[in-house]
């Protein structure tokens, strides 16, 4: 790697490693034609950590270029080979957890533990599931009588454009590598502008697996240039993107120019539902959790609890001492931090000015509800805020905050409360907690959402299909369900007989 594109970094936890600052186009670190660079800040400190190039239309186009290049080849090769790339893909990521959990930590300010034990297990565990699948897609015979011979196959879709967030870079790369990869695809994934770090780093990986050139390709870059440029460019075959609603919109727009395949995968204000007869003590632990965990940055996050009312003051008083006490705010790289900063000053002021909202509607400010400044005095943290008394009305409760922030809201009757569930624009997650089974199921098959919890909340996993309905996006990833979105359905049919 040119000394020119990469420096070497020392991170707040000691661990010295090479950043990439280039864009990784066709196996190779390269400077953006326009020399433009973003930057990258500790969110804990709010100094910078690295500058990197950022990618325009011109680069846009050498890295679709490169993948269309890639994929005539790509999809040939024997899919046996396809997934053992992956699978040693896999293995790199194991031996350089430390290093790219450290990474993750210092660019987004989660927890490092969390970045260690749960988000670098879910990338190279992801990655493996999806090898495994790579030579285990096939079509179907289709008998429609002696005359025809009809089958299907599973075809890769083409060049993918691929766009994550920034709340788990590394997991959400690897959400849509393993099946885009594994169906033949070849790829270009651009990172959000917040945090390009650790995707740099897993460029190297991937030219270290073995990965033919062109087939991966990561673009750092804004999302008004680089990303608008990937959902108009007409030789991206289909886009995935998980982000805000906002913005999905915009993508679907400009994707429309040639009716690119879509999946999107937006914003959400998921419903908890606690009834009289659920254990309280796990209902408490499991909210805190739902909405808490990653400062609250979750797409799927619980942040609406609608509780029953003759139980309501028992829960609120129980959810309150388990954020007290679980809910440690600090230095993300400290082993007993929960919370660590919010990703930008940005997402902080948009916390507070929701803070600030639900005091003007007149909402009960229950926990929190400040700025937390006893780490040096400096870095983007807030905490953990709890709202109750609020009204269906109230901007709080109708509008995503994306952060630590969660409103309390009672209800009667299941049937109140199912509909307060279903009382929004959008439909990602749903949590029910009850011990009777069968209103459980009752209840998750009337609430309007792509996922339900019972009995927990937000605890997803590789193997089972995500996504939303309504405005929180468009078909699924992860799982089996994962890899219809990265292939088409090819029909051919075989005259037996038929003569005119």
């Amino acid at each position: 790697m040119a000394s020119d594109l990469s420096i070497e970094l020392t991170a707040p936890n000691g661990r010295k490693y090479t950043q990439p600052t280039g864009l990784f186009i066709n196996n190779e670190f390269v400077k953006s034609k326009s020399g433009e660079k973003i930057t990258s800040i500790n969110p804990t400190d709010e100094k910078e950590i690295a500058s990197v190039y950022a990618a325009g239309p011109q680069d846009v186009d050498d890295a679709v270029a490169a993948a269309r290049k890639a994929f005539k080849t790509w999809r040939d090769i024997v899919p046996t080979e396809r997934g053992a790339l992956m699978l040693k893909l896999a293995d790199l990521v194991d031996r350089d957890r430390e290093t790219l959990a450290t990474i993750e930590t210092w660019d987004n300010g989660k927890p490092y533990l969390v970045s260690l034990n749960e988000d670098l297990a879910e990338v190279a565990g992801c990655l493996r599931y999806y090898a495994g699948y790579a030579d285990k897609l096939h079509g179907s015979v289709i008998d429609t009588g002696p005359l025809k011979f009809a089958y299907t196959l599973r075809e890769p879709i083409g060049v993918c454009a691929q766009i994550i967030p920034w709340n788990y870079p590394l997991a959400m790369a690897a959400w849509k590598l393993g099946p885009a990869l594994a169906c033949g695809n070849t790829v270009v994934l651009k990172s959000a502008e917040q945090t390009p770090l650790s995707i740099l780093v897993l460029g190297t990986l991937i030219k270290e697996a073995g990965f033919p050139p062109g087939v991966v390709n990561f673009l750092n870059g804004v999302g008004k240039t680089a990303g608008e440029a990937l959902a108009g460019h007409l030789g991206v075959d289909k886009i995935a993107f998980t982000g805000s609603t906002a913005t999905g919109r915009q993508i679907m727009k400009t994707a429309a120019v040639n009716l690119k395949n879509i999946t999107l995968e937006t914003g959400g204000k998921s419903p908890l539902l606690v009834f009289d007869d659920a254990d309280l003590e796990q209902a408490a632990k499991w909210a805190h959790i739902g909405i808490m965990s990653n400062q609250g940055q979750i797409c799927t996050a619980t942040s609406r609890v609608l509780v029953q009312e003759g139980i309501y003051d028992k829960f609120v008083e129980m959810f309150k001492d388990t954020i007290k006490t679980t809910s440690v705010v600090g230095d993300p790289f400290k082993e007993d931090t929960f919370q660590g900063p919010q990703v930008t000053k940005a997402q902080f002021e948009r916390v507070m000015g929701y803070i600030e909202s639900g005091k003007s509607e007149g909402a009960t400010l229950a926990v929190g509800g400040k700025a937390y400044k006893d780490v040096g005095g400096k870095g983007f943290f807030v905490e953990p805020t709890v709202f109750t008394g609020v009204k269906d009305s109230m901007k709080i409760y109708r509008e995503e905050v994306f952060g630590p922030f969660v409103v309390v809201a009672s209800f009667k009757t299941e049937e109140e409360a199912v509909e307060k569930a279903n009382d929004t624009t959008y439909g990602l997650g749903s949590a029910v907690f009850t011990q009777d089974i069968v209103k459980a199921h009752r209840v998750a098959r009337n609430i309007e959402a792509g996922m339900v919890w019972i009995n927990s909340s937000n605890d997803s996993d590789f193997h089972i299909p995500f996504g939303g309905v309504k405005q929180s996006g468009i078909g699924r990833e992860l799982g089996e369900a994962g890899l219809t979105a990265y292939t088409n359905a090819k029909a051919v049919h075989v005259n037996m007989g038929t003569r005119l």
